[in-house]
């Protein structure tokens, strides 16, 4: 059975879905492993370490979606790419399958079988295929990388011989894979770290790593069973959006995780949470793709 990887089309995306290294499990496990030429170079991979590790190396993605029985991608497959497919393949990727009923109509009509990567349960058993986590446990290290270069002070306090710098202080909201990750930058990036969920079961997680938890003085609780919030109350929101405002005076940087799969981005800092930051302060909105957290928020846009 041989599994192809094509290049990636897009043009901001940079990833490949296999490496040198999966190859050669695949390979060690019975598959036969074919590549399209240069798939791997915005990912540092050269088309010589996926031949070295085994894998047949392919000119065309036209080629590689013809001979390949399963096909692993990062994003969804465009229409034009499922033009290239046949019945009973399988292919593997991103699928977004409640923002994309075309596309399954297109794949099914087709006969290709599609697994959305992205819709993978949350729990423990299937932790080593969850491609949110993965990249969100990235985001939100990078969020704060990202944030500290704009900030361009201190996050940490410093002593000097001019006097006492004190330590930025950051506000995370949303307190899931990305928002504890960046929560744990921060702190060891010596910050002042203050954290808000509606989920009251994350507040011990939190708290455990040094960071405070924020919460307002309605007694309503966001968990779900997927592990995602659910929609608040109006009187939640309202309280939520007043501990915002104060918060928003003190902060110097703002990080919002906030997303509910297949809706838009929830609106966490209006226009007035914005206005009474301090200037200088940053905000980083790792929800972007889906509408952001803030109004002002432009998708691959810095504002």
């Amino acid at each position: 059975m041989k599994v192809g990887i094509p290049k990636e089309i897009q043009a901001d995306e940079f990833r490949v879905a296999g490496s040198p290294k999966t190859v050669k499990r695949l390979i060690k496990q019975g598959f036969e492993v074919i590549v399209e030429q240069s798939a791997g170079i915005q990912a540092n991979y050269s088309d010589d370490e996926f031949r070295e590790a085994g894998a047949e190396l392919v000119e065309t993605a036209e080629v590689l979606f013809d001979t390949s029985d399963i096909i692993l991608k990062v994003q969804p497959v465009t229409e034009e790419e499922v033009a290239m497919m046949h019945k009973d393949q399988l292919v593997l990727s991103y699928l977004y399958p409640a923002q994309n009923e075309t596309l399954l109509k297109i794949l099914a009509d087709k006969g290709v079988n599609a697994i959305a990567m992205d819709a993978i349960p949350r729990i423990s058993r299937a932790q080593k295929m969850d491609v949110l986590s993965s990249m969100a446990n990235i985001a939100g290290y990078r969020s704060v990388v990202e944030a500290a270069n704009y900030y361009g002070r201190f996050l940490n306090g410093q002593i000097t011989a001019a006097g006492k710098v004190e330590p930025a202080k950051v506000l995370i909201i949303g307190a899931g894979v990305a928002g504890l990750a960046a929560i744990g930058t921060a702190k060891s990036l010596g910050a002042i770290v203050r954290a808000f969920d509606t989920r009251k079961e994350v507040a011990e997680q939190i708290e455990s790593m040094g960071a405070e938890f924020l919460t307002v003085e309605i007694d309503e609780d966001g968990s779900t069973e997927s592990g995602y919030s659910k929609v608040m109350s109006q009187a939640f929101i309202d309280a939520e959006m007043k501990l915002f405002e104060e918060q928003a005076k003190e902060v110097d940087i703002i990080i919002t995780t906030a997303q509910i799969p297949g809706r838009e981005a929830p609106k966490l800092i209006l226009d007035y949470h914005v206005a009474a930051m301090k200037p200088g302060s940053v905000i980083m909105d790792l929800a972007a793709p889906t509408g952001g957290n803030c109004v002002f928020t432009k998708k691959n846009e810095i504002v």
